[in-house]
């Protein structure tokens, strides 16, 4: 099963779509609230995006760049603008394949399976993990807030990917110590201090103050 997110702002046909995906026993969520819509996309962390380019707030080009910062997951460009042009762009803004409208919900289902088998047969999709619109890149240890960017170490990247897995409770600093472990065969604990003071030195520069906040007799949570 494949989890499909659909962002069209038009409720009727979001609704065919969806009727449509899930009757090929698929997962689905349409999105609702267009103004910020990569919060919906990291909580949800879909298979595949649909994507229409005439959206309220900011067009689908938009997003599809957006998106393609943080993830590599296939994207399916819906659109009554299927000129040439249009088709040209959405592909070169990061889309995998165009639907035009009026939309023939064979067609576009046969479109949904072919990039479907051919993405994940190749590896899969990319996983992030995001709080407060801060969004941990897995894959290449890096971290996205409000259009920055910041290159995190490896022992950076093992304590704060920990404390997201867990945000909301409290993370000792001997769960933490086996975490950096798990990278070299041994690791004081004056390491993990200093780590975390950097770690939040970084997370400070690109105004993620408080971020990871210290709760005594306990150890680290994420704010």
């Amino acid at each position: 099963m494949y989890k499909i997110m659909i962002i069209e702002d038009d409720a009727a046909l979001a609704n065919e779509i969806k009727k449509q995906v899930e009757a090929w026993g698929n997962e689905v969520k349409c999105v609702r609230e267009f103004r910020d819509i990569i919060p919906a996309f990291t909580e949800y962390d879909p298979h595949m995006v649909l994507l229409d380019i005439t959206l309220p707030f900011y067009n689908g080009y938009h997003w599809c760049s957006e998106i393609r910062r943080i993830s590599n997951v296939p994207i399916v460009f819906i659109s009554s603008a299927s000129d040439n042009m249009n088709i040209v762009m959405a592909m070169n803004m990061g889309g995998d394949d165009f639907i035009a409208k009026p939309i023939d919900l064979s067609v576009m289902m046969a479109k949904i399976q072919a990039v479907l088998r051919r993405t994940y047969d190749m590896g899969g999709k990319i996983p992030v993990l995001e709080h407060k619109g801060a969004i941990l890149n897995l894959n290449d240890a890096s971290l996205d807030y409000n259009g920055n960017r910041i290159e995190l170490t490896k022992n950076e990247f093992r304590i704060l990917q920990t404390l997201l897995e867990n945000k909301g409770r409290a993370v000792s600093r001997d769960t933490l110590m086996i975490k950096l472990w798990q990278m070299d065969s041994y690791v004081e604990e004056n390491t993990l201090t200093v780590n975390v003071t950097r770690l939040r030195r970084k997370l400070d520069s690109v105004g993620l103050k408080d971020f990871i906040a210290t709760k005594v007799g306990l150890g680290y949570i994420i704010g």
